[in-house]
């Protein structure tokens, strides 16, 4: 599983939740393709803007903004057939978090950079999509609601990147051990309601 594979499984996966949202906000045909097209591309657009990748992935290969289109229109006919399409968009969500994760971790790792370049690196790939989506969309970003471990998840993934590589030279360990990381993470937030303690003001001592 290469870098670019996984490029491609992040585009598709998050123009997906892109349409849903776009469905949400029942916006037109030309709605869905910019959402999911902003979705699939933003969070890896950042990341190789930040480390000089020159061009930019779906620049070098225009294949990306297709598969988001091509995305875009199947849900643009089939949003009304999910009865509860939040639901969906949350675990699509999860789904493209995951591997856009491992994407920008790969990625950040196959130019030598330190671990923590590698850890923001994968932060930013994984959560700057949906984050640019929401805020247009007018949701509530998913990065931002309380008591979602998603930046959190996103973090593990990308440790679980760093840390495959140092103990294993296996080319996929990295990329699969950063995926289960964190789509273990969201999907127990999702499910089981797994969450950080949140801040909680108090009044102040007499």
């Amino acid at each position: 599983m290469t870098p670019p594979i996984l490029d491609y499984a992040s585009v598709l996966i998050f123009a997906l939740s892109g349409a849903l949202v776009a469905s949400r906000a029942q916006l037109d045909i030309v709605g869905f393709f910019f959402i999911a097209c902003l979705t699939a591309v933003g969070g890896g657009t950042i990341r190789d803007v930040l480390l000089d990748r020159n061009p930019v992935f779906w620049i070098a290969d225009p294949t990306h903004l297709a598969i988001a289109c091509g995305a875009a229109l199947v849900v643009f006919f089939t949003a009304h057939r999910f009865e509860s399409r939040y639901r969906v968009l949350l675990w699509l969500d999860a789904a493209a978090l995951s591997v856009a994760v491992a994407a920008g971790a790969s990625a950040a790792m196959a130019l030598d950079h330190s671990a923590p370049v590698v850890l923001v690196m994968g932060v930013a790939t994984g959560t700057f999509g949906g984050l640019m989506r929401d805020v247009v969309c007018n949701e509530v970003p998913l990065v931002l609601k309380q008591g979602e471990l998603y930046v959190t998840a996103a973090f593990a993934g990308a440790g679980a990147a760093l840390i495959a590589a140092s103990v294993t030279t296996y080319p996929l360990a990295p990329a699969l051990a950063s995926i289960a990381a964190c789509f273990t993470l969201r999907a127990g937030s999702i499910h089981f309601g797994w969450c950080l303690p949140v801040y909680r003001a108090r009044p102040p001592r007499q």
